[in-house]
This record gives structure tokens, C-alpha cells and sequence, in this order.
């Protein structure tokens, strides 16, 4: 008999933790950060207490609290002994927080399945962050009770990579990975070859990006399993299909950028390669050097090596590197201490705030909010910002959201939203889940599971810790 639970992702967008059992076999479909959740308790200087090991986490019901998946040394903080991990897997459809990064939390020898790409996202977020406690995916530093025992290096975690065209086997299951489009690369729905027959895991997809053909794959390969269960996104389950593409971010960036005489800042989630993309090719065709972070040439570089991916090297001749002010502010390389940015003073294109300042109209910066101080170096007075990211949805967006058009007004910037979603639009999610056709609906990662009851499928309104048979 196969078994679902869910752990996150219930009537919240994101937060995925997806139990399945069959024949002995236990795996979780991905292990995600609920940034929801977490929102309604800590924020950036109340933060959940590293000395308590799993403990904030587990009373803010961050993380469920179940045996057999968590690291000897989170539970031994917590006053638990440690366990034997009960878990064979944990497999994960794409690299976005929201499904992959409390896997930090999870026992070193439960072994982590994801595609090579998202692997290289991760490794490339593992570079460039600062660590702590709920983004250790790539590895870990033990942490004992007593300092004087910290001595051990990092601990890897076991990962096994695929791609489309692989087959999984886990123990029992034998779980078969296909591409879909999403607003990251290397994003998978899975097949999963259960005991009762197939289930469908679509992680999160959409049908208006420049990959929709990588979705429709999935679908064709879904639909000929008959499956009898479909796990499902609905992000945008409330909304109708639009004419929001890619092209269309491109077109109306390209035409204010070109308007703009002074600086233009873009800005943008620098894992969406397709996003940078379209940004590299704006400032080509106006004739513009795109302006990187170090940060983000972490990220360049990994998706350079993935031949499939077409992204250019952080070292091209149409990007330049920003470097940041630190220390005694006069850019001597004493002044930098992350191995991120060491390893990479000696690139010939690097170019500091003041000198795009003194001929702003020959650059496009990407600058995201955090690092909104830098305005005060660029001078951008009277430029142009594009905010090609989702407008605000919860009280703590809309307050940051106000304090950056404060920042925007400062310097007379001009804002222009130019974005697409990542995720499938309601009219095309009813259509993907009429074509594959599962005998019962699962509906997660959304706000609004009652939606799907008007479909002539039968639909189950999961509720959290509870569980499914099959």
C-alpha cells in the first residue's frame, strides 16, 4: 500500500515536504524552507537560536517532528539521542528554497537526488552565502556540544545526479525524472513507479516560458502512465491566462533602457538563467556593459560549465564586475575577506560604483535591494529601474516593497515593472491536469486548494500531518 503525508506546502505557497511510502521504502519529495511560516515568527534580527539546535524549529512547527531524518548533533542540542535515519531519499525537484533548503536539517546519510543543474545552483548558493544553520544543503560543520570539539571539517552530503532520460531507483520505487520549465533551470516533475501504479509529483512548472516544450514532455509522459494519483502546484490557480512571456520582459526592458539617457538598474532573481538572458541580450543590443555582482558570477560560472544552459562566462566582454566597498572603503584587496571575491580580484573586468558614475548611460546594473546602498555611490540620478521580480504578497514584501520606492525616490529613478511568472497560469493548470487525467488530485503549494474541486477529478484538501492511502 503506498502512503502520502504532507509536511509542508498545505494551503501555503511553498514549504514542500512530501513523505511516500510503499513496500518498506520511505522518501521525501523535496524539503523545502516555509518562508510564510517562518515569517510569522522571526524576521532578519530575531532569528530561530543555532544553540537550540532543532528546537525553535520544531516549536514554531518550521520542521515536523518525526524520527529517523535529522543530524545526530541538531538533536543532541536539543537533548534527543541521535537516530538512525529511517529515510531513503530525499528527492528534489528544482533548487528554489522553498523545496530544497531544510534539507540542512536532515541526517548525513540520507542521500539527496536532484538534477545536475540544480546541484549547480546549490553549489553555486554554497559559495557565495554566509553559513548557518538552515542553508548547510551542500554540507555541514558538525556541531558539537562543547567548542573545544569543533574540529572536524565539513561534512558532505551524498548527492545523486540525473537528467531527463534517467531512471531513479530507490530502494522499491523506481522514480523517472522529466524537465519542465520553471523560473530556474534544471527544474523536474517525477514519475514515480509505486506498487498501486504511477504518481505524479509536477514540483513547479508553468507553460508561458521560453521552454514550454520541456513541460509539454512532461505532460505527454505523464498522461501515458494513467496515473493514479497527481501531486500538484496551483501558485496561480486563481488567475487566468495572460499574454506574459519572456519576449515581452525583453521588449518593454529594451524600450525604456533605451529611453533612459542616465544609469539604468535592473533587477532580477539572478538564478533565473532565462531572466539573465534576456538582460545580457538588452544590453548587447543597446550597446551597454551588464553590471554582475560577485555574487552573481558565482552563479554565471556554474551555469557556463552546463553546455545545455548557453550562458556566457562571468568574464565576458559585455559583463563587468561590481566591486563592493568594504573595510576602509578605498577597494585595496586587503579589505576582502570572502573566498567568494578573493578568488576573483584578479579578473580584468571588474569596475567599481564611481566609475560607472562618470559615464552612466554605458552600463546596466544589476542591483538588488538589499544592496540598494550602493545607489548612494552610482549617483543614478534620474535613470531607470526595473523591477523584474513578483509584485508584493504578504505584509513583510509590501513593507520592503515601500521602503524601496523611498530608495527609488531619492534618486528620481524611474520604476517600471517588467516581469513573468514562473509558475502555470490557472487556465493552463486545468488544462495540463484535464490531459494527464490521475484518478485523484493532490493539490499543494497553493493558497486556494478548494479551486480544484470544481475539476471533474477527484480532489483531496490535504491536510498537514495527515496521512493518504493509496
Amino acid at each position: 500500500m503506498v502512503k502520502l503525508t504532507f509536511y509542508g506546502g498545505v494551503k501555503e505557497i511553498g514549504g514542500n515536504k512530501i513523505l511516500l511510502e510503499d513496500r518498506g521504502t520511505k522518501i521525501f519529495l523535496d524539503f523545502g524552507l516555509s518562508f510564510k511560516r517562518r515569517g510569522k515568527y522571526f524576521e532578519e534580527f530575531l532569528t530561530p537560536r543555532t544553540a537550540n539546535g532543532l528546537g525553535d524549529f520544531l516549536a514554531m512547527k518550521l520542521i515536523p517532528d518525526i524520527p529517523g531524518i535529522y543530524r545526530e548533533d541538531l538533536l543532541e542540542h536539543h537533548g534527543r539521542r541521535a537516530e538512525k535515519p529511517d529515510v531513503s531519499g530525499v528527492v528534489l525537484s528544482h533548487a528554489h528554497a522553498d523545496h530544497a533548503n531544510y534539507v540542512s536539517f536532515l541526517h548525513k546519510d540520507i542521500p539527496i537526488y536532484c538534477g545536475e543543474t540544480c546541484k549547480s545552483i546549490l553549489d553555486a548558493v554554497a559559495e557565495q552565502s554566509q553559513r548557518d544553520l538552515e542553508s548547510e544543503v551542500i554540507d555541514f560543520r558538525h556541531r558539537p556540544l562543547y567548542r573545544c570539539d569543533y574540529k572536524n571539517p565539513p561534512i558532505k552530503r551524498t548527492f545523486k545526479t540525473f537528467r531527463t532520460g534517467d531512471k531513479i531507483r530507490i530502494d522499491s520505487l523506481e522514480i523517472e525524472p522529466i524537465h519542465v520549465d520553471h523560473s530556474v533551470p534544471g527544474a523536474y516533475a517525477f514519475v514515480i513507479h509505486a506498487s498501486e501504479g504511477a504518481i505524479i509529483y509536477t514540483g513547479d512548472l508553468r507553460m508561458h516560458g521560453l521552454h514550454a516544450d520541456m513541460t509539454t514532455d512532461f505532460i505527454n509522459a505523464a498522461k501515458e502512465t494513467k496515473p493514479i494519483a497527481m501531486i500538484t502546484e496551483g501558485t496561480r490557480v486563481k488567475l487566468a491566462k495572460t499574454d506574459e512571456s519572456e519576449q515581452k520582459v525583453y521588449q518593454k526592458s529594451k524600450e525604456e533602457i533605451s529611453n533612459c539617457k542616465k544609469l539604468s538598474i535592473v533587477d532580477f532573481n539572478f538564478k533565473d538563467v532565462d531572466r539573465f538572458t534576456t538582460f545580457y541580450k538588452v544590453a548587447k543590443a543597446l550597446n551597454k556593459k551588464l553590471v554582475i555582482s560577485f555574487k552573481h558570477a558565482c552563479f554565471l560560472e556554474h551555469y557556463h560549465k552546463d553546455k545545455k544552459l548557453k550562458a556566457p562566462d562571468s568574464r565576458d566582454e559585455n559583463i563587468l564586475l561590481l566591486k563592493p566597498k568594504r573595510l576602509t572603503g578605498t577597494y585595496i584587496d586587503e579589505d576582502y575577506t570572502d573566498q567568494y571575491i578573493k578568488c576573483r580580484l584578479d579578473y580584468k573586468n571588474i569596475i567599481t560604483a564611481e566609475e560607472v558614475a562618470k559615464n552612466p548611460n554605458l552600463y546596466m546594473v544589476v542591483l538588488n535591494f538589499y544592496y540598494f546602498n550602493n545607489l548612494i555611490d552610482l549617483k543614478p540620478y534620474g535613470g531607470a529601474y526595473i523591477h523584474s521580480l513578483s509584485e508584493p504578497f504578504n505584509e513583510e514584501m509590501e513593507i520592503s516593497y515601500e521602503r524601496m520606492h523611498n530608495w527609488l525616490n531619492l534618486f528620481d529613478l524611474k520604476f517600471v515593472q517588467s516581469h513573468c511568472s514562473g509558475h502555470i497560469n490557472g487556465t493552463d493548470l486545468k488544462e495540463l491536469i484535464k490531459s494527464i487525467s490521475p484518478k485523484e488530485l493532490y493539490p499543494i503549494h497553493t493558497e486556494y486548494p478548494g479551486i480544484f474541486r470544481k475539476l471533474s477529478i477527484k480532489t483531496r484538501i490535504v491536510k498537514e500531518g495527515k496521512t493518504y492511502k493509496l
